[in-house]
């Protein structure tokens, strides 16, 4: 969540002193997008690294020296933990650096690991001290491990394997042995490039097709180990040790800096995705409010992009292996122009049928994200209730605006104000907020919309690295709705939304519905870094560091357990691996002194009531038990850690896992008197249901009908102070 940041203050020496309070509370995306900037310089040409007989060993910089000397006194003072850089530190960091540059456990020896342990108790003192020549020599002898297997897996593609031959690939190497000798990774290798073969041929390439795609690709990745330099590996370093202390304090290198602003300033032209590097495979790790991917409603977090090309004409280049910055290129264009991207769907095993989206690149601008507003009817008995829906995909402000005295600026609360008094005029009944994907923004737009429900009162309360407290109230001075509500939230609703969720749910002013929430509930502020070196252009980047937490009114935090809906709904987003809990070293769930506040309603009765309309509602619904299908066939295949190598084997499974989809599919169609579709391509993405949103309306519904019972108290007397 972001706050007008507020400077970091030095002494005269340069020294650091802890800043004033807090200036920086990250989304979710702005998190995300960090991760991905990271991936595109550090992660990615790290993945793809290979030493060529030209390869000199990179070695550290003076200038590294200086900045790590810099970023580990930043952290040791200023991070939320207070905890010391020292041999427990170091341990980690050297498992961490090795699982970024190696995390399928495929180039690596056994030996070369158990070699890197002479450097477990001695990379605390090599960031502190600057001294990074051990860093260098792990990443050199990456290089010289990479070059052996794509060198290995040029060789395999002159001779075509045997694709009828029933064997596995594990592709899920994580916890996998390190292999003990070079036949073993030979081996390892031997079934990875046949996997590669099997999932192209799968999209009907005959063999000498597939044989030239995967040349050059690995060709591809050979040539692009001299683009590699020392700043890349200096980058993934630095964010293996900023990472021990938490998952959100990072560092971003010179480039990567300016590619983070242009990316927080929310005027860039592209596709509004934020992107990673996973497994050689372009990630989406983020679908950003108001671009064209979210417009679509075709592309999904983990969804993998195998190809781009120009225009609907043009011919798709396989990225598989690239450089994530150079495939984000070709993604991004001037506005109104058309990519082509074939994507493998999130959770699919390699070789599933993959997808071809055309999207219209444009600018993801505040207008493009702002909360709108829908009408949906629901019949109880012989009447017709209008339920209002407000999607709320960010918390924006308007702030350049707001700061030269525009009075009509744009921001969340403003906008939902007015949205609030259409539906009013429309005579709504019930209220749905829907949450769902918001990641978060500008903290005071969270205490100011929950003010639209809740009477004057504590919001949340701020806890920073040295213990002081600080608690925001509701700044807004009427209700603009008192009614029956609904939240609607998922895994990817976070910080701001999860403090905007948490205010409904304590005064008991709404129901949360849906999937728990991320659960990041920390601060950052940001350091510039280069505001500490002297020179003219010292290039030092910029650092992230965690410097707090805040928690509900009733002093619970939503750091690592989010919020907990009092109605959960089923959703394709895994708890086990997206999520603040998913985090190593994410910060730990604590509490802190309850404030005073005014509980508008207990809603324990409530919620059991609406549960019980609900379960019957859900078992009978066909849209609702076709999700449940789907998510119970993605589960199956998400669960698996190994292919079958068999192309014949591969197609039948391929075939029979869209015949069941199409018949689920079929079967929907016909209890709403649709006609069937023969093949699944056939669908218009943008026709498909939403069951989830719709049964949080029937849940609104349901909550007009006993609503009195509950919030009376609001309505009379805007209730009074209790300490919870």
């Amino acid at each position: 969540m972001y706050q007008p940041p507020r400077d970091s203050q030095s002494s005269p020496s340069g020294a650091y002193t802890a800043p004033r309070r807090f200036t920086l509370l990250f989304s979710l995306p702005a998190l995300l997008i960090a991760c991905a900037l990271l991936a595109g310089t550090a992660q990615a040409p790290v993945a793809n690294a290979v030493a060529t007989a030209s390869t000199q060993d990179l070695s550290p910089t003076e200038r590294q020296r200086r900045v790590s000397k810099l970023v580990s006194n930043v952290i040791e003072r200023s991070h939320y933990r207070q905890s010391p850089i020292n041999d427990p530190v170091s341990s980690l960091v050297l498992d961490r650096f090795v699982e970024q540059l190696d995390g399928g456990r495929s180039y690596f020896l056994a030996s070369d690991v158990a070699e890197f342990e002479r450097y477990r108790y001695q990379l605390d003192d090599a960031v502190v001290s600057g001294k990074l020549e051990p860093v260098f020599a792990i990443f050199n002898r990456f290089q010289v491990r990479n070059r052996e297997r794509i060198a290995y897996a040029l060789e395999l593609l002159k001779t075509e394997p045997d694709f009828s031959v029933d064997e596995y690939f594990e592709f899920d190497r994580a916890k996998a042995p390190w292999a003990k000798s070079p036949a073993d990774l030979n081996e390892i290798w031997r079934q990875r490039v046949k996997n590669d073969a099997v999932s192209l041929m799968l999209t009907e390439k005959p063999w000498a097709e597939t044989r030239d795609v995967l040349q050059k690709r690995y060709e591809r990745v050979l040539k692009r180990t001299e683009q590699i330099t020392s700043d890349d590996i200096f980058e993934v370093f630095m964010n293996a040790f900023a990472h021990v202390f938490d998952p959100h304090s990072s560092y971003f290198s010179p480039r990567n800096s300016e590619e983070y602003r242009i990316q927080m300033s929310l005027s860039y032209e592209g596709i509004g995705a934020s992107l990673q590097l996973v497994d050689d495979y372009v990630t989406v790790l983020n679908v950003l409010p108001g671009g064209a991917a979210a417009a679509s409603s075709q592309i999904n977090v983990n969804d993998r992009i195998i190809a781009v090309g120009e225009g609907r004409n043009g011919k798709p280049v396989d990225v598989v292996g690239w450089r994530l910055d150079d495939v984000v290129q070709l993604i991004r264009g001037k506005v109104n122009t058309t990519v082509h991207l074939q994507i493998l769907p999130a959770g699919a095993a390699p070789g599933s049928p993959q997808k071809d989206i055309y999207l219209t690149r444009s600018k993801v601008t505040l207008e493009a994200q702002a909360s709108k507003k829908e009408i949906r009817k629901v019949k109880r008995g012989d009447a017709e209730l209008t339920i209002g829906i407000i999607n709320v995909p960010s918390f924006y402000q308007d702030f350049e605006a707001k700061s030269a005295g525009e009075k009509e600026y744009r921001s969340t609360t403003r906008d939902v104000r007015k949205l609030i008094e259409e539906l009013r005029a429309e005579k709504m009944d019930a209220l749905v907020m829907d949450l769902r994907g918001n990641g978060g923004g500008h903290l005071t737009e969270a205490t100011a919309l929950s003010g639209l429900f809740i009477p004057a009162g504590p919001i949340v309360q701020l806890r920073e690295t040295g213990g002081r407290v600080e608690v925001l109230d509701d700044p807004e001075p009427t209700i603009a709705w008192d009614g029956p509500m609904i939240v609607l939230v998922d895994r990817f609703s976070a910080s701001a939304s999860e403090i905007f969720a948490a205010a409904i749910q304590d005064y008991g002013r709404g129901v949360v519905v849906g999937q728990q929430t991320y659960g990041k509930g920390s601060v950052q502020n940001l350091y510039p870094l280069d505001r500490y070196a002297l020179g003219p252009e010292p290039g030092f980047g910029q650092l992230t560091v965690t410097i707090g937490k805040y928690y509900r009114v009733t002093g619970e935090s939503t750091q690592h357990r989010g919020v907990q809906p009092d109605i959960s709904m089923p959703t394709a987003i895994s708890t086990e691996e997206v999520g603040e809990s998913t985090r190593e070293s994410a910060l730990p769930w604590d509490r802190i002194r309850p404030v005073e506040f005014g509980r508008e309603a207990q809603l324990t009765q409530a919620v059991a009531t609406l549960e019980q309309s609900h379960q019957r509602r859900i078992a009978e619904d066909a849209d609702f038990v076709s999700l449940l299908g789907d998510l119970d066939s993605f589960e199956k295949v998400r669960s698996q850690k190994k292919v079958s190598l068999s192309l014949q084997k591969r197609i039948a499974e391929r075939e029979a896992q869209e015949a069941e989809r199409l018949a689920r599919e079929n079967k929907r169609r016909a209890a709403h008197g649709l006609a069937p579709v023969a093949k699944m391509a056939d669908l218009n993405p943008t026709d498909t249901p939403d069951p989830t949103l719709a049964e949080a309306a029937e849940i609104a519904a349901d909550m007009s009908g006993i609503g009195t019972l509950y919030l009376s108290k609001l309505k009379n007397d805007g209730g009074t102070a209790a300490t919870p």
